[in-house]
């Protein structure tokens, strides 16, 4: 099965690139083993709590996505710098007690693996 890799690095309600990562996995699902890796603002999208006014909740949009079986990590440095904190204990799948299940913080190395053994990559950025 060949692989997708998604790049994304916008927050989730500052464009549109979360709502457009996502759609690109979901369809992707079909054919597709798909990884995706948030980058910079991107961070924020796994973040527990969001109740967006008028927006869809793209942390929960993603969650649903690793249901699904789509791999999402998060850059530790990025992270880090904005208050998420990686964790030795892994809580439903994620390292983070800020995330959502099956979200985790992990380093750029994680990055190049995806990248090396990816048939396709999109980076959504600006």
């Amino acid at each position: 099965m060949k692989t997708l890799t998604i790049v994304l690095t916008d927050g989730p309600y500052i464009s549109e690139y979360a709502d457009i990562a996502y759609k690109l996995a979901e369809t992707a699902l079909e054919n597709h083993k798909v990884n995706m890796f948030l980058y910079l603002d991107a961070v924020h999208i796994p973040k527990k709590g969001q109740e967006p006014s008028f927006f869809t909740n793209a942390g929960q949009l993603f969650s649903g996505l690793v249901e699904k079986g789509v791999v999402i990590r998060a850059c530790a440095r990025c992270a880090g710098a904005r208050g998420y904190i990686p964790e030795e204990e892994i809580i439903q799948g994620s390292n983070c007690r800020d995330y959502l299940p099956g979200i985790r913080i992990t380093s750029l190395y994680e990055l190049s693996e995806m990248l090396g053994k990816s048939d396709r990559v999109i980076s959504l950025s600006r």
